[in-house]
């Protein structure tokens, strides 16, 4: 089977979910992170009432054109406690930021532009009507259509959801993932090794990214090497009604390598097998009945890359996230001389700083501030170390020419993924 394009594999995997999860509601102080499955509209006005936004003295305005002008003060209108009557010829009402405006009134006039003397006030500023004034509906009216559904949810939402008068929000489910390391020679962290064994570092590390990608993830642990212990775990993946399963590792053509035989024992309809990127060119994808299917590399740093790429995208669009398929790159300047690229698209992991850069030629021109991505020496797939003092990705196109530092080039940062 030939290589695919990166571009293809995204494609193709994203064309395989046919829908996303099913919805549910949850309570507002649970929708942190979530993906709203319906467009969410206002319930009420904001504010429900002419507000004050300062405090001061509510007035008429047209009382106060000749300053100074003195006023009876006949009450006070605080938040949570309105001025109940309305006011009429020379009268004012104390007032207090977010209280409703009293009837009547048209205007407030700061407390430092008056002046208090038992129940009268004095006021020194002319106000203009609709001074300090918030109008009902000023924010958002009764009908209006704030959060769209795809949309996930962070603080800012919450705070406008509340606002409207939601204290619950129909948000899709999260996406079961469930993650299987293959391999003999893999323990789990924190287990005694032996001679020719090493630490299983990816599971731990996709079941992460596969939990802030929104997803709920699903430790199978690790299959030995052998047909059977794969199907049993197989089975476990579908008896947990995984949306996704991850496997790392063994779905390359060696002899060790049982993955692929295993899944098609069980129904896998493969996708595809093998994509022109470095590194991860090992990945697989298919279905297992309506479970998504997704081999990522072995190799710990190409399982990670592979998953920025391609197991993050696939939760979101089970999420029903419109921005599923967008490209995550973005410009930077090249900080490092670097040769010609082969066949498959190239994902470097690159430091970055930031660097002004000019917006156009002209002299006087504003400096734009752009990262400066400057790629690591070492880009052994396996050296997680590096992986960890990483901040982006440096992807290079199949083919790319030479470049030189100060080029245009462009990046995927790492921290939105992990």
């Amino acid at each position: 089977m030939s290589l695919i394009s990166v571009e293809d594999a995204l494609s193709r995997v994203l064309a395989s979910i046919e829908r996303p999860v099913e919805a549910e509601h949850v309570p507002l102080a649970s929708c942190a992170g979530r993906t709203l499955a319906e467009d969410v509209s206002a319930r009420r006005d904001q504010p429900p009432f002419p507000a004050s936004a300062m405090d001061g003295y509510a007035v008429r305005s047209i009382d106060c054109t000749r300053i100074p002008a003195t006023l009876q003060v006949i009450g006070t209108s605080a938040a949570g406690a309105r001025f109940a009557g309305a006011l009429g010829l020379g009268e004012a009402v104390r007032i207090f930021t977010g209280a409703p405006v009293p009837e009547g009134a048209d205007a407030v006039v700061l407390q430092e532009d008056a002046e208090r003397s038992g129940d009268t006030v004095t006021i020194k500023e002319a106000p203009r009507p609709g001074r300090h004034i918030r109008a009902a509906g000023l924010d958002f009216r009764v009908g209006d259509i704030l959060l769209q559904a795809g949309l996930r949810l962070d603080s800012r939402h919450i705070a406008l959801a509340a606002a409207m008068g939601h204290g619950t929000l129909s948000v899709h489910r999260k996406p079961r993932v469930a993650v299987l390391a293959t391999g003999d020679e893999l323990v789990r962290a924190g287990d005694p090794l032996g001679p020719d064994q090493i630490v299983a570092s990816s599971l731990p590390a996709t079941l992460m990214m596969a939990e802030k990608a929104g997803a709920e993830a699903i430790d199978l642990g690790i299959a030995r090497d052998s047909i059977e212990a794969l199907e049993e775990r197989i089975r476990a993946a579908r008896e947990a009604q995984a949306d996704i399963l991850v496997t790392l590792g063994g779905a390359s053509v060696g002899e060790h390598d049982l993955v692929q035989k295993a899944l098609t024992r069980q129904g896998m309809r493969l996708g595809f097998w093998r994509v022109a990127l470095r590194p991860g060119k090992p990945l697989m994808h298919g279905r297992l009945g309506s479970t998504l299917l997704l081999g990522l590399p072995g190799n710990p740093v190409s399982s990670l890359v592979c998953a920025v790429l391609f197991l993050v995208p696939a939760i979101r669009a089970l999420l029903g996230d419109q921005h599923a398929a967008e490209d995550p790159t973005e410009d930077a300047i090249l900080g490092a001389d670097l040769p010609a690229n082969g066949e498959r698209q190239d994902y470097m992991r690159a430091s970055l700083a930031l660097q002004p850069v000019p917006l156009s030629l002209s002299p006087g021109t504003e400096r734009l501030m752009l990262p400066v991505a400057t790629p690591h020496l070492l880009q052994d797939s396996s050296m997680l170390s590096i992986l960890e003092r990483s901040d982006a990705l440096l992807v290079r196109p199949p083919h790319a020419p030479a470049a030189s530092a100060g080029e245009p080039c462009r990046i995927i940062r790492l921290g939105q993924f992990c």
